[in-house]
């Protein structure tokens, strides 16, 4: 990730426009920004969202509220509750999102 050429500015994510897009089951609420070729969002998944894709992108992600549970393409589960984070490099190990009773995200990639 290279945050090269992008000045000091701080985010109302208050005021950025809201896109909502179904999963599998549910619904994810994004609030998108691009710096450079970094995408940051604040992503809110409503109570029983599952991914309809596995992904491969890179992603730094942090758990804001609620409480996410991501499974990864060979069975691993883990789950990620207020402060807790998790990284992954593209391409590395494709994963999927779902959530019992909603969640709240802060994500870069």
């Amino acid at each position: 990730m290279n945050m090269d050429g992008i000045p000091f500015a701080t985010t109302d994510w208050s005021s950025v426009p809201v896109t909502a897009h179904k999963g599998e089951a549910g619904i994810a609420f994004w609030r998108t920004r691009q710096f450079g070729a970094i995408r940051v969002r604040m992503v809110e998944y409503s109570p029983g969202y599952l991914a309809d894709h596995w992904c491969s992108k890179d992603h730094i992600l942090l758990c804001l509220e609620g409480e996410l549970h991501t499974e990864l393409e060979d069975g691993r589960k883990f789950v990620l509750t207020p402060g807790v984070s998790y990284q992954v490099a593209d391409h590395a190990e494709a994963h999927r999102s779902s959530t019992p009773i909603g969640a709240k995200l802060f994500v870069m990639d």
